[in-house]
């Protein structure tokens, strides 16, 4: 690690990633996010907790998932 006065603060000690590697970091953060998002849901349908997966599921619908009796499924518009 570079201590505080070897640091540039004009210069440019990162590369600004362009808008491809932006929408690619995005994309993988987003589906990173729905996968945790999965894996909460299964957790408290296994701990039958069904009406706070559902709420949960409900209150968060850009996840894509909703509760069937007690099971997660993909949400299918």
């Amino acid at each position: 690690m570079k201590g505080i006065s070897e640091i540039n603060p004009l210069g440019e000690e990162r590369p600004t990633p362009s808008e491809q590697e932006r929408e690619k970091l995005r994309r993988e953060r987003l589906q990173r996010e729905r996968d945790e998002a999965y894996q909460m849901l299964v957790e408290l349908c296994y701990l039958g907790e069904y009406d706070m997966a559902q709420h949960l599921a409900n209150r968060h619908f850009n996840w894509g998932y909703e509760i069937v009796d007690g099971i997660v499924m993909e949400r299918i518009d």
